[in-house]
């Protein structure tokens, strides 16, 4: 099976039915996605597929060959984070961080979609997002942060 993720082409030599994240994980060593539920209720395993927000734990493989997969790790890099990866640096929106990757790819497919969300919808697309750190007020300002960075950048 073929994939592209993060911009890159990878050849897998797995099952259809292997579910993406452990593609991710295991074979292409990217650990971004968590596992978290493997029900895909916790979004732990949050990527983006063609610019939307998807759980990985539950999606085959042979449904993403010829998609643009996007993990955490193909946002940015440490030197130029994503807008979303620098307003959650900046705000400090993290306690042990497993949520995280999650959050902020489904941030990151809401502004793909939408550069002004309104905190209605930032609260919308995160409503299926398990976490139990009590970060939630600095990660609602990251994603505010982050929407103004990108409508910024689009201006």
């Amino acid at each position: 099976m073929r994939l592209t993720v993060n911009g890159n082409i990878h050849d897998v030599d797995a099952a259809p039915d292997t579910a993406l994240l452990h593609v991710l994980r295991n074979d292409l060593e990217l650990n971004g996605p968590k596992y978290g539920c493997g029900l895909g209720e916790c979004g732990a395993c949050t990527v983006l597929i063609d610019g939307a927000a998807a759980r990985a734990c539950v999606i085959p493989i042979e449904g993403c060959a010829g998609r643009d997969i996007v993990t955490l790790e193909g946002l940015g890099s440490r030197e130029n984070p994503d807008p979303v990866q620098d307003a959650f640096i900046k705000e400090q929106a993290a306690q042990c961080g497993y949520c995280l990757n999650g959050m902020i790819m489904s941030i990151r497919a809401l502004l793909n979609r939408n550069p002004r969300p309104t905190e209605a919808e930032v609260l919308e697309s995160l409503r299926y997002h398990l976490c139990r750190c009590g970060a939630h007020i600095e990660i609602m300002r990251a994603a505010m942060r982050a929407a103004g960075l990108v409508a910024e950048a689009r201006d």
